[in-house]
């Protein structure tokens, strides 16, 4: 992964969660021409079905299904990640190369799942603060300092708890959906038919859920730590197409 500047970088602990959550997304900034890129904090092995070699090769394809060129796997330990200064150090050392306007990560405890996915999001705040820490180039590979200027969380729908978050929109990526599902069927070896099944059905139902709250056929929700800033709020909602849910109620029964 060359020191090129991206305009945004999706971080998570292992592959597939990237596409699982925010394949839609990341395919529609691709398209829209926005320079994307993708962070695996680790290899996401070992797991009962796969390898590393193979886990490598799914998230090549998956990535190259959704158009993106910038993919890095960190060597952070799968089962074993968890937040502090060398964690965050890696994931910072990303950011302070390529240098990103955005930086996306899940949020939410998943007690039935990895403990990873909330370590990951600790990280990633962590990480995103180190960045643009002064006198300290020697933990992040002699990078120069970048403050990273947005944080969207994408939200966990297994989350033990609803968080009540200060600001949400949603993408509208029914333009892309196919290749969203595509991405996340190439990891083959963590998803036999019956489970990918199962998975791509409740994936699909969220994604319409939440796609429908805006009037999109399918959306992936993204929540701000602050409210979502407006300079033009007109011109934001006049430039937008009205949802297509039912009329307006005129009063007549």
């Amino acid at each position: 992964m060359a020191n090129e500047p991206l305009d945004i970088i999706f971080a998570m602990p292992h592959p597939d969660d990237v596409e699982i959550t925010c394949g839609g997304t990341i395919a529609k900034l691709v398209k829209l021409g926005y320079k994307v890129g993708v962070l695996h904090m680790t290899d996401g092995e070992p797991t009962p079905r796969g390898t590393p070699e193979t886990r490598a090769a799914e998230l090549a394809e998956a990535s190259r299904i959704l158009g993106v060129e910038y993919v890095e796997t960190l060597a952070l330990t799968n089962r074993a990640l968890i937040d502090g200064p060398p964690a965050r150090s890696a994931v910072a050392t990303v950011f302070r190369r390529h240098r990103p306007k955005i930086v996306v990560g899940m949020a939410g405890r998943t007690p039935a799942a990895s403990p990873d996915h909330y370590q990951a999001q600790l990280i990633l705040e962590g990480a995103r603060f180190y960045s643009q820490l002064t006198k300290w180039d020697d933990r992040f590979d002699h990078t120069t300092p970048h403050r990273i200027d947005w944080l969207w969380y994408r939200p966990l729908h297994i989350a033990a708890e609803t968080p009540n978050w200060r600001g949400t929109f949603v993408v509208d990526i029914s333009d892309v959906y196919e290749q969203k599902i595509a991405a996340i069927s190439a990891y083959r070896s963590q998803f036999d038919e019956q489970r990918l099944e199962r998975l791509l059905h409740r994936i699909s139902a969220f994604d319409a859920a939440d796609g429908a709250r805006c009037g999109f056929k399918y959306g992936e929700l993204f929540a701000l730590p602050h409210p979502v800033p407006l300079p033009d709020p007109l011109g934001h909602f006049l430039a937008l197409q009205p949802p297509q849910g039912p009329p307006p109620t005129t009063g007549q029964r």
